[in-house]
């Protein structure tokens, strides 16, 4: 894929990359960028509610959330695009935007701490997901290259699975983030589109009419 026709979507993909593998070997990188609530808290050290975004807990953590980035990123960014909603600013705020609001529960609920710690883009890419169906739901997706299912239907297994994670709360990845993030990726694209495209209603609402476990392409 050229970096030229999907420019914002491969440029997040490289710098989660970098950041990511960085930080599997640097420790100290990791404590200083990490998602922790009580030092946010106490130090006002906000940013990280961007940095651990772009950090993973391990290679199949990095490459499930990039994997899932690539496909539905790239159509969410020629959406945005072809449709007048915005181009690449709307993209970069909903997903920025998806790594802050989806990690704001988290932090209310553990600000007083200080053992709490998580990372992953889950919430930004969760936004992506959900902002991405509302124009395509029933595209095909081809999980290990095999098995064929809906945008849809792997959107609601992503889910599934990241709260089943959460529940488990074995690791430092934020799965919550998952849920928070999708809910904020669907009101963002359904409130950009009320106020810049209306029209598209009525093509949204005709797609959904026509659901498909397998995907139509």
């Amino acid at each position: 894929m050229n970096i030229q026709e999907f420019p914002i979507t491969l440029s997040l993909i490289i710098a989660n990359l970098i950041f990511s593998i960085v930080g599997f070997s640097n420790r100290g990188m990791v404590d200083k960028t990490i998602m922790w609530p009580y030092r946010v808290s106490r130090e006002n050290q906000y940013f990280r509610f961007i940095t651990s975004g772009f950090l993973h807990a391990d290679y199949m953590h990095l490459i499930f959330n990039m994997f899932t980035l690539y496909f539905f990123g790239r159509n969410l960014e020629l959406y945005f695009n072809f449709y007048g909603l915005g181009g690449n600013f709307s993209y970069l705020a909903l997903y920025f935007l998806g790594l802050i609001i989806s990690d704001l529960p988290s932090y209310f609920k553990h600000k007083d701490d200080r053992d709490y710690r998580s990372l992953g883009a889950s919430g930004a890419v969760s936004a992506v997901v959900f902002a991405t169906i509302i124009f395509s739901p029933w595209t095909s997706i081809y999980i290990y290259g095999a098995i064929k299912i809906s945008a849809t239907v792997y959107a609601i297994l992503y889910i599934f699975y990241c709260v089943y994670m959460g529940k488990r709360g074995s690791d430092n990845i934020n799965h919550d983030a998952h849920l928070w993030g999708s809910l904020f990726g669907l009101a963002f694209t359904l409130a950009l589109v009320a106020y810049l495209q209306p029209d598209l209603f009525t093509g949204i609402i005709e797609e959904l009419k026509h659901p498909s476990l397998f995907g139509d392409g």
